[in-house]
């Protein structure tokens, strides 16, 4: 029986977790509990693929260059991206060696540096969405914004947080290479933060962007390059919600790609949050794949079990 393969993509929340100061040892601690929800697609033989989102990283990031930016050279959101796929990139690949140790399984795990081809006149530039750093009450986060020249918008009811621009993935470059190391058992680690993003000058070299591209649409992408069956998007919410954050949401449990796309577009789900998963979701649904699940970290073995999590399927 052919082994199946699966791409996983993690939220910046994996390691680290709302309330939570984003330390290191706070980020193993969510990433030893991530890696042992994931754990059971390893029992289970998938090929896997895993990258992660790094919203609160790279907001971290950012906030300590403009706290520094009288002493130190800052580094432009780009590099911060590539700083923070390499730093997220080792902790998720760590964690996992050692589960795979407690496991008793012998299989390699590596952490690719990736980047990811846009279009640097993507309308998501001048329009940013991307929600990234820590949350603010509004009086704390405009006083930061004046100062630093930040961009910013509401959350949630009074959480706020930095925005900055996220263009669609166009090509994830290394692909191919991703593929072969997949297809052989590797546990790949790849694009984290969706990738460092990239684009072709006039010349026809690569140039950095300074943006975070939406790792659930890469994952996607990615899932299709792989010829995966399964995209599992993990994050924090246990559920997909109708009328989120309403006296009558109700949690979706299961529903088909051509229903869920209905919703989409009535414009019900959240820009920024959900409504970027949702579009993942078909996107891989339409090209390759066979099922997306979306789920919390807490409930991927309950979701795997099908006792949580919303499952769409063509």
């Amino acid at each position: 029986m052919e082994k199946q393969t699966i791409m996983i993509a993690l939220g910046g929340n994996s390691l680290s977790a709302k309330g939570k100061t984003g330390s290191i040892e706070d980020q193993f601690f969510y990433a030893k509990k991530t890696m042992d929800g994931l754990s059971k697609f390893i029992e289970l033989n998938y090929n896997i693929c895993i990258t992660h989102g790094n919203g609160p990283q790279v907001g971290n990031e950012l906030l300590r260059m403009d706290l520094t930016n009288e002493k130190v050279p800052p580094l432009p959101l780009g590099v911060c991206v590539a700083s923070t796929q390499g730093q997220m990139g080792y902790m998720i690949q760590q964690t996992l060696q050692n589960k795979l140790r407690d496991m008793n399984i012998d299989r390699e795990v590596v952490s690719l540096i990736t980047q990811v081809i846009v279009d640097k006149n993507d309308k998501n530039i001048i329009n940013p969405t991307k929600f990234i750093g820590p949350r603010y009450s509004f009086k704390k986060i405009n006083d930061l914004a004046k100062k630093y020249n930040w961009q910013i918008k509401e959350q949630e009811p009074g959480s706020w947080r930095r925005v900055v621009p996220s263009p669609m993935p166009e090509y994830i470059m290394h692909g191919k290479s991703i593929k072969t190391l997949v297809d052989r058992g590797t546990i790949v680690i790849a694009f984290g933060g969706g990738g460092i993003p990239v684009y072709n000058d006039n010349k026809k070299k690569i140039e950095g962007l300074d943006a975070v591209i939406d790792k659930d649409f890469s994952a996607a992408k990615m899932g299709r390059i792989i010829r995966a069956q399964e995209l599992w998007i993990v994050s924090d919410i246990d559920y997909v919600y109708s009328n989120f954050n309403q006296k009558e949401q109700e949690p979706i449990k299961e529903i088909g790609s051509k229903e869920l796309n209905d919703l989409y577009n009535e414009n019900i789900f959240q820009e920024g949050t959900i409504k970027p998963k949702i579009k993942a979701a078909l996107h891989f649904l339409k090209y390759h794949g066979e099922k997306v699940v979306i789920t919390s970290i807490d409930n991927i073995k309950h979701a795997i079990d099908q006792k949580s999590g919303t499952v769409i399927r063509n």
